[in-house]
């Protein structure tokens, strides 16, 4: 009877030191992919990378608006909002690879991450500024960061082996049209005129396969004439939905607030028709006011004004026009 009774003791543990041995090698590995550098991405064409598709409201699973634009070993960012290094992690990108921001407009949740970027992607050893491309006012934006940290980054420099020009930020600012070509890309941006701060659309084209992405809830004369025929149009929307609606959910949303929204960000119906009248071939919804609970729902209400392709991705997902 003792010598069963062991044999089985000494087997239990066994298979107990096994489940705990695998446990401990999968946390490894899991930690290893939340922690571990990464490695800088290849894209073999124009992707949209939807790393952010939150808007300035807390969702722990859609961090703040950032878009990534990539193409060969080349990857540029398109606003920096809330938890920007987390969310490029969770896309496979490292924080030190996009080496170019640009800002659609100075609206909190677009800019809110760009000191986490500067600060993040100097401890990963950035080896050169990084470049923020914006509205007017970016400079200024910029430079208040850069001076509300300067101590912590004097302190950073001094006690580690950083690379001094990593923790730069180049600034340009954009008054009318801008048009340069990155690695055969050629970027491009427009003036969006009528709100209440100035905001920019931009637009990447590389062959026949274009991208245009707008962070603003104004100017979509001058947006539907930019836009024209792209492959793919990046835009926010508002759902207002009846009050009856909002009471059933239990979210503590008012409807005066969400119409108060229409005046800086677009309203679903309305954006359909902007997409419908740019002529592009697919519309991609982010920062959605409310996050949507069922893509159906604003895919029924989208569809009654846009027929071409609708795109309602999580963060991380990647899109190819």
């Amino acid at each position: 009877m003792n010598a069963r009774l062991f044999l089985f003791l000494g087997l239990f543990i066994m298979v107990a030191i096994g489940w705990v041995a695998a446990f401990v090698i999968w946390r490894a590995a899991e930690l290893g992919e939340e922690i571990a550098p990464l490695e800088p991405r290849e894209f073999n064409v124009l992707t949209l990378v939807a790393a952010g598709t939150g808007s300035d409201r807390e969702n722990p699973t859609r961090l703040g608006p950032t878009m990534a634009v990539a193409w060969g070993n080349r990857v540029v960012l398109v606003d920096a909002g809330r938890g920007v290094a987390e969310s490029l992690r969770q896309a496979g990108i490292p924080v030190t690879q996009p080496d170019t921001v640009f800002l659609t407009n100075l609206l909190p949740e677009n800019t809110i991450g760009l000191d986490d970027l500067i600060t993040t992607g100097w401890l990963q050893d950035r080896q050169q500024a990084l470049r923020v491309v914006g509205p007017r006012g970016t400079q200024k934006l910029v430079d208040g960061l850069l001076t509300a940290h300067r101590a912590g980054l004097d302190a950073m420099g001094r006690a580690l082996p950083l690379p001094e020009a990593g923790r730069e930020v180049d600034v340009v600012e954009v008054d009318t049209d801008y048009d340069e070509e990155l690695d055969g890309v050629r970027v491009r941006a427009a003036s969006l005129q009528g709100g209440p701060l100035a905001a920019l659309a931009w637009r990447f084209d590389r062959g026949r396969h274009s991208i245009v992405l707008s962070g603003t809830g104004w100017g979509a004369d001058d947006l539907v004439a930019f836009a024209d025929r792209a492959d793919l149009l990046v835009h926010d929307g508002v759902y207002v939905p009846p009050v009856e609606s909002i009471e059933e959910t239990g979210v503590d949303v008012s409807p005066e607030r969400l119409e108060a929204e229409r005046m800086i960000h677009t309203d679903l119906e309305s954006v359909g028709r902007l997409a419908s009248r740019a002529r592009v071939e697919g519309l991609v919804l982010v920062r959605l006011r409310p996050p949507p609970f069922f893509n159906a729902q604003l895919e029924s209400l989208v569809s009654q004004t846009f027929t071409g392709r609708l795109y309602i991705p999580t963060d991380g997902e990647e899109i190819v026009p």
